[in-house]
């Protein structure tokens, strides 16, 4: 124990923790827990909530209306940082807590920063059972906070004051780690939050945590290079890591040496401008026409920081070349070898840097160039089409609400997106203007992601006009966020698209046999199906009733006018548009797997079925 001691409670002694710790990336430094957002109640009122007050001057509060909201809103916050920054989320024990297993399991699947302080049972068990609590007949140490382990990328329980010094170490080694980082709880006892101890002052000194940028193995490199050298037909797939690594320079500075093409995951896209001569756009199942028919033919394959989801690999019936080869450059050595790739296992800059290094001299052949240029200038005409179709009268489709934002947009603004048809839409049509752009939670694909994570990107970048696109069903899902934006003053834009169901999974459904059973927010028809009459749900007023300004558009021009007015605005504005659901944009390029029934009696299903199998026969393993 340090000669010098400050007594506090242990609440006390970890806000004032947080306070002082920062990272730092390129000589650039950051409050690594930049606020913490809140909901009182049982359990972390009279600890975490008491600290929160008696260092209000340093660490910001945010008050929330949803548990799962407010993780969610942290996640958007730490994205549009390139993760060198994180807020923490205190909750009530219970209910409180649990609500968070969502939110973390979304910032653990997509590899961003979150710390998690709810609340938990009596250390001491002076109270049990206590209000909320549930009893474990055999281990009488579970606490519902347990749910929050295995989505976790670290757990501790404080059970005793000084438990909480190499734990909150560890927890902060793990958030500013780029290859461990995810959701981080400490989950806090109440009457331990209350209890004071003698604590250590060089525990509350500033700290800051070296963001690496590891170099790639020399072996690994000369493997890598010599297999692009030997290629023909390469393909860079660019995914998240290459924003969270601010490497876009970086790839830019390869593509251009080399005349290699990009394509983008959902969280890569922006990776390059999507008029780079060399960006052909979305990958995979929600891909671009030039995109997947050079990864069918593709010799090597080089993925910069992605994680190869099954959205990208079409379900791993993509990559068709019978001789092809992956290099996989990615932070964690357990994305590096996916695929039996050849891994460099180092940061995606530097990565970027050292290969383009390496290759000098290489590029590939013109009429390669010319192949995939030729491709890009196809799909180009595709998308103007899709966007700028226009009719004054009738009800706007998807397509032209994004063509409508498109036009509005400026190079800096940060379109929101997570769940439903739009992801789809967004990843083959829109038109990444900046590396911070495109901001499509695909990882988990969580409807209600978008509002709440609106207030955090703009928390991130004040100033920059944010957009969260949700259909009808994500709203209904999580809108509660909205009053937190008109209390906090930030004036996020929620484009409100009402096409009255589920149309992503409407049309998955007919796909697969389902018929489009339970996907229609309609009322129901005398045999029991969803076809009657839309459900008079007004959502605009919803939303106003909320606090929101609401503008209503029902034609392509009225919408238009309408998010030119919403951007203008300092208060936060819901466009709200009904939809044609009628789906307009380019069908997929490529499959996706989702089973269908193996046996059925109804025939959409059976004839679902044979065109399943036909698809499935075409997956491979790459070993």
């Amino acid at each position: 124990m340090s000669a010098t001691t400050r007594r506090l409670t242990t609440a006390q002694a970890l806000v004032r923790f947080l306070s002082a710790q920062h990272t730092e990336r390129d000589g650039v430094r950051r409050r690594l827990i930049a606020g913490t957002w809140g909901i009182f109640g049982h359990g972390n009122v009279a600890g975490l909530g008491q600290a929160l007050v008696e260092y209000r001057d340093t660490m910001p509060f945010h008050q929330g209306r949803n548990e799962q909201s407010m993780v969610h809103a942290a996640v958007g916050h730490a994205r549009q940082l390139n993760r060198l920054s994180a807020q923490a989320v205190t909750t009530s024990i219970g209910p409180g807590a649990t609500n968070m297993v969502t939110g973390a399991a979304l910032a653990t699947i997509n590899r961003l920063p979150v710390l998690l302080l709810p609340g938990d049972y009596f250390a001491s068990r002076a109270a049990d059972p206590l209000l909320q609590q549930l009893e474990h007949p055999v281990e009488a140490d579970v606490s519902v906070n347990d749910t929050l382990r295995p989505v976790s990328r670290y757990f501790d329980r404080i059970t005793r004051p000084e438990a909480l010094i190499p734990s909150a170490l560890n927890a902060m080694r793990v958030l500013a780690d780029p290859a461990e980082t995810g959701a981080v709880t400490l989950a806090l006892p109440q009457d331990v939050q209350a209890e004071a101890y003698d604590w250590p002052e060089e525990f509350f000194a500033e700290r800051v945590w070296t963001v690496r940028r590891p170099a790639p193995d020399p072996v690994e490199l000369d493997a890598a290079v010599a297999a692009v050298r030997a290629a023909r037909r390469p393909l860079i797939v660019a995914g998240g890591g290459v924003h969270h690594s601010e490497a876009e320079d970086a790839l830019r500075a390869l593509v251009d040496a080399t005349g290699i093409p990009v394509a983008s995951t959902q969280a890569g896209k922006g990776s390059l401008r999507h008029d780079h001569p060399a960006d052909l756009g979305g990958i995979g199942h929600t891909g671009t026409a030039v995109s997947d028919a050079l990864a069918r033919d593709a010799d090597v394959v080089i993925g910069v920081g992605t994680r190869y989801t099954d959205f990208t690999t079409a379900s791993g019936t993509l990559f068709q070349n019978a001789d092809v080869t992956f290099v996989n450059l990615n932070i964690t050595g357990f994305d590096a070898h996916k695929l039996a790739a050849r891994p460099l296992v180092c940061d995606a800059r530097t990565g970027l840097e050292r290969l383009t290094e390496a290759l000098a001299g290489y590029r590939v052949d013109a009429a390669y160039e010319a192949e995939y240029g030729e491709g890009k200038e196809r799909w180009d005409a595709v998308v103007e089409a899709a966007l700028r179709a226009e009719d004054h009268t009738a009800v706007p489709t998807q397509t032209q609400v994004l063509g409508a934002l498109d036009a509005v947009v400026g190079d800096d603004d940060v379109v929101i997106n997570a769940a439903g048809s739009l992801p789809g839409d967004l990843h083959k049509l829109w038109r990444a203007r900046s590396p911070r752009q495109y901001h499509l939670e695909y990882g988990y694909s969580c409807m209600g992601y978008e509002i709440p994570a609106s207030l955090g990107v703009q928390q991130a970048a004040p100033g920059t006009p944010v957009w969260a696109l949700v259909g009808d069903g994500t709203y209904l899902m999580m809108p509660t966020e909205i009053v937190t934006a008109v209390q906090e003053g930030l004036p996020v834009n929620v484009v409100l698209v009402q096409n009255h169901g589920y149309a992503s999974i409407g049309g998955l459904s007919e796909e697969t046999g389902g018929e489009r059973y339970g996907t229609a927010y309609r009322h129901r028809a005398a045999d029991g199906s969803f076809t009657g009459a839309p459900l008079p749900v007004d959502l605009a007023a919803n939303a106003a009733s909320l606090g929101m300004d609401v503008l209503r558009a029902k034609t392509v021009r009225e919408l238009r006018a309408a998010l030119a007015e919403a951007r203008a605005s300092d208060r936060p504005t819901c466009v709200y548009v009904e939809t044609d659901p009628t789906p307009t944009a380019p069908p997929a390029e490529a499959w996706w797997d989702v089973p269908v029934a193996e046996v059925a009696t109804r025939e959409p299903a059976r004839q679902a079925r044979e065109r399943y199998d036909a698809q499935v026969a075409g997956r491979r393993r790459h070993l």
